[in-house]
């Protein structure tokens, strides 16, 4: 009898260690690089906040340690990187890549496209996130919506413009397919990281940028030296990502898995809701605190031609890209659908009681 208790004790402790030890072999740590700086509130935000969820919803075996640009020194390789595994996971935006790889520059925002609301709606309902995994596919990359800075304001100029004469010729930062536009029209444009755009400005390497709005703008001091500040057109739903190493992500748990997916899709929302309330105090404060800032919206003939110069590309660029077209096929109907309900609801809200 002794001697079974005896066993049973030693059974009793060699299960414990067992249990242990492959407690032990699922805990996870994976590396994150961002393109933004350690505090780049609130693109940062969405990432603290998604690496805060996997490690409370996994009880601490699941932990993601966040790298911002200023320690791996390359804003616009993290995607190379997800790609060959340096990092596991990156935060950028897809828009970035159009000169890798033009089928991923539609994920971010279009130009005239569909706001924010509408874009969820086509990534989750709309097909439009599968169209994203398919895109990504040849990275070995997996990704996700992450945040979004709802619209986007037209830019910081120097001067007012009130022709498309006064656009030729100008140096100006903007990422994406609106670059390819303004280039259309005589602009000469360029792509610069986020820490560098004030020192660029400020230097005269550009005669203008866009960023986001007031609410991550006005903190940049971008006014004190650009203070025509105008209305957007080019960014209505500008959709930040979460780039997953598709390898590693297959190698988590079920569990890990949806704990992950989850965590994502809270702070990508979270995001949208934090710039909103962000930009909204801060308009709040322009006519009061910073009454240099002259709030401007281009004039109609320069509207106008930033359309044409729209179609133009998008018919040129999808002519031999089919997936690129896929994607923007499946973005124009969703937003002929989607876009009837907006005007009924928000539109004619709006319309009728904005005053």
């Amino acid at each position: 009898m002794k001697f079974t208790k005896i066993a049973v004790a030693v059974v009793a402790v060699m299960l414990t260690f067992a249990v242990a030890a492959s407690a032990a072999e699922q805990k996870v740590r994976w590396k994150l690089a961002m393109t933004w700086g350690p505090t780049l509130s609130p693109f940062t935000d969405a990432v603290e906040e998604m690496a805060a969820l996997v490690e409370e919803m996994s009880n601490g075996n699941f932990v993601i340690r966040i790298d911002a640009s200023n320690k791996h020194k390359a804003p616009f390789g993290v995607l190379d990187m997800v790609k060959l595994g340096q990092y596991d996971m990156a935060h950028s935006a897809s828009y970035y890549w159009k000169g890798k790889d033009i089928n991923l520059l539609p994920f971010t925002t279009m130009p005239f496209g569909m706001t924010a609301p509408e874009q969820y709606a086509w990534f989750y309902e709309g097909g439009g996130l599968e169209l994203m995994q398919k895109a990504y596919e040849p990275f070995g990359v997996l990704s996700f919506p992450g945040g979004n800075t709802g619209n986007q304001m037209g830019g910081w100029f120097r001067k007012e413009i009130k022709s498309l004469d006064d656009l030729k010729g100008l140096k100006m930062r903007i990422p994406g397919f609106a670059g390819e536009v303004l280039a259309k029209l005589g602009l000469a444009v360029t792509n610069i990281a986020p820490g560098e755009l004030y020192t660029s400005l400020e230097r005269g390497t550009i005669d203008a940028l866009e960023w986001v709005g007031p609410g991550m703008d006005i903190k940049m001091g971008f006014h004190k030296i650009a203070p025509y500040y105008y209305t957007g057109w080019h960014e209505p739903a500008t959709e930040l990502q979460f780039l997953v190493n598709k390898k590693n992500f297959e190698k988590l748990t079920p569990h890990n898995q949806a704990i992950l997916k989850a965590a994502m899709k809270l702070a990508s929302y979270d995001m949208y809701i934090k710039n909103y309330d962000m930009s909204a105090d801060a308009w709040s404060k322009i006519e009061t605190e910073y009454p240099n800032i002259k709030i401007m919206t281009f004039p109609e003939p320069v509207m106008d031609a930033m359309k044409k110069a729209n179609d133009e590309l998008l018919a040129d660029y999808a002519k031999d890209k089919p997936l690129l077209k896929e994607v923007l096929d499946s973005q124009a109907a969703y937003l002929k659908k989607v876009r009837k309900w907006t005007e009924m609801s928000d539109y004619r809200y709006l319309k009728d009681n904005v005053k």
